[in-house]
Parts: C-alpha cells; sequence; structure tokens
C-alpha cells in the first residue's frame, strides 16, 4: 500500500525531492504567469493585494532550484479557512501555516509520489506588507555580481545539503539577509502597504 505524501518523514521527503540546482530557465516567467491567472480566476480578487514572483527563478540568469516561488499577499479581510479550502481544490498542498505574529501559509504543488512534476511551485500567503523576499530579488535583478556570488553559493551549499533542505536554507540565510538589509536602505520603503 502506496503512502500520502503527508504519510512520509522528513527523511523521506528529503530523499524523495533533493536539491536539485538548473540553469535559469526562460520558461519561468511564463508559468508564472499561467499560475498568476489561475490564482486570480479561482481567488475572490477583493481578498488579493499583491502577487509577485520572488525567489531565484524570477531573476534571469540564476542558478535556481526548478521552482517558482509565489508572494500572495491578501487582505487583512480574507476569509483564511475558505482561501484554504480554494486553493486545496486547486491542487495546492498546505505544508506549513502560521498565524501570529505574521500570517505565513507556504503551499506547495508538483510534489508527487513519484518525485518532481515538471512545473513545481511554492506559494508564500501574507497579508500586504514589507516583505524581505520583494527587496532581495530586486537588489539581485539590480546587481548582477551579487546575484553570481549567490549562484556560487547555492551551488556549493546545494551539493553540502542534497537531502537537507531546511539546512540548505538555512545555509544561506546570512547571505540573504545580508543583501536584503542592503536592498532595504538602497530601496527604502518600496514595499511598505498602504
Amino acid at each position: 500500500m502506496k503512502k500520502e505524501l503527508s504519510e512520509l518523514s522528513l527523511k523521506e521527503l528529503w530523499a524523495l525531492f533533493p536539491i536539485i540546482l538548473k540553469e535559469h530557465n526562460p520558461k519561468y516567467k511564463e508559468w508564472y504567469e499561467i499560475e498568476k491567472r489561475q490564482l486570480l480566476s479561482s481567488i475572490n480578487n477583493q481578498d488579493i493585494k499583491r502577487i509577485n514572483h520572488i525567489g531565484s527563478s524570477a531573476v534571469e540568469g540564476l542558478i535556481a532550484k526548478p521552482t517558482i516561488d509565489i508572494l500572495l499577499e491578501v487582505d487583512s479581510t480574507c476569509e483564511l479557512t475558505e482561501l484554504i479550502k480554494t486553493l486545496n481544490k486547486n491542487s495546492w498542498n498546505l505544508m506549513s501555516s502560521e498565524f501570529q505574529p505574521d500570517l505565513r501559509l507556504a503551499l506547495n504543488k508538483g510534489y508527487l509520489l513519484e518525485g518532481f512534476a515538471e512545473k513545481v511551485y511554492h506559494l508564500h500567503v501574507r497579508h500586504l506588507g514589507d516583505w524581505d523576499e520583494l527587496y532581495f530579488r530586486d537588489y539581485l535583478l539590480d546587481h548582477p555580481d551579487i546575484a553570481a556570488q549567490y549562484g556560487i553559493l547555492k551551488l556549493r551549499l546545494g551539493k553540502e545539503y542534497e537531502h537537507n533542505r531546511d539546512g540548505y536554507t538555512e545555509a544561506k540565510s546570512e547571505f540573504i539577509m545580508k543583501y536584503t538589509k542592503k536592498a532595504k536602505v538602497e530601496y527604502a520603503g518600496r514595499y511598505i502597504a498602504n
């Protein structure tokens, strides 16, 4: 009898879904746009405040996991239970949820018992805000030299943490925070919610 993904241990999940890094795929932008349209057509538009393509796949030329990261910012009055139900109906699986102090829902699409689908997505749902991911993305877009350094770091860490996603993410955090701080100075308040 086959297990469901939700029944797999963390070790089994990491073995099934290792850190894979690939050259930038020009189709990432198109895949993001397709999924954005699907989100806009399935979610109450009054609830959506902003949608952005974030993460390494949003930076042309940057080595990346072949995963499209999407930041979906919703209104503070959004009925979250209904939103999660709607997303589930549209093949999104809730992986983690945090409601306090800030809303942080993490959902994915494209993770199968056989491994990764052709298109893999991570959806980060939050209330409208001044989020670090937006600043870091913009900094990499505007500073190709820093993006290249980040790519080298990712390649090194990808080998070291191939079957440890948490370790991989943690090992990148110092670099990410350093340049996010620089971005927040350079782009002062670009994403402050009104």
